[in-house]
């Protein structure tokens, strides 16, 4: 049966049905011929390799189409993943700007302090252990990671703040410019 096959993957190849004779190759005659809709002949004759040739075309076709739907949605999928993420870090930006216009200092300073009681935390169990009275690890574990998200929501919210403001500050200047 290999020999046949070989014999029809060339036959197909150098008849110009470059795109059916590696598909027969990878999947198999069957298989193909199951998906295309019709019969691959042994020996095709010069009708039967033109008829394999436009379907050949239609499914080339039909294969562009589905690559551009696809790439057409992972642009859509990466426009909404981009605003949902921009939206977020603003959401973040208006509630920071409006904790530090409060009256309130425990608004004003729950960040730095939230990172301040974690730290000091965090370095009370470090001693705790350095004097050999035992820790449970999953409580270091969560205060480990409780001080990796507030450091980054903190540090990196000033980045994205400051990041925004400038932004802000130069599409300004620009529509006075303008």
């Amino acid at each position: 049966m290999l020999p046949i096959i070989t014999s029809l993957v060339q036959t197909l190849a150098v008849n110009g049905l470059g795109l059916l004779a590696g598909a027969v190759q990878a999947k198999g005659k069957e298989f193909i011929e199951s998906k295309i809709g019709a019969r691959i002949p042994e020996n095709p004759s010069h009708e039967d390799l033109i008829k394999l040739k436009q379907l050949e075309i239609e499914q080339e076709q039909l294969l562009l189409q589905y690559t551009l739907k696809q790439k057409e949605l992972e642009i859509e999928e990466s426009k909404l993943l981009a605003e949902m993420h921009r939206a977020s870090q603003e959401n973040a930006t208006h509630r920071w700007q409006s904790d530090m216009g409060s009256d309130s200092k425990l608004s004003k300073n729950i960040r730095p302090g939230t990172l301040v009681y974690i730290l000091t935390a965090y370095l009370l169990f470090a001693l705790l252990s350095a004097m050999g009275i035992d820790i449970n690890e999953a409580y270091v574990k969560l205060l480990g990671e409780w001080g990796q998200l507030v450091m980054l929501a903190y540090f990196g919210g000033r980045s994205v703040e400051k990041i925004f403001e400038m932004r802000m500050n130069s599409s300004n200047k620009k529509e006075e410019q303008a």
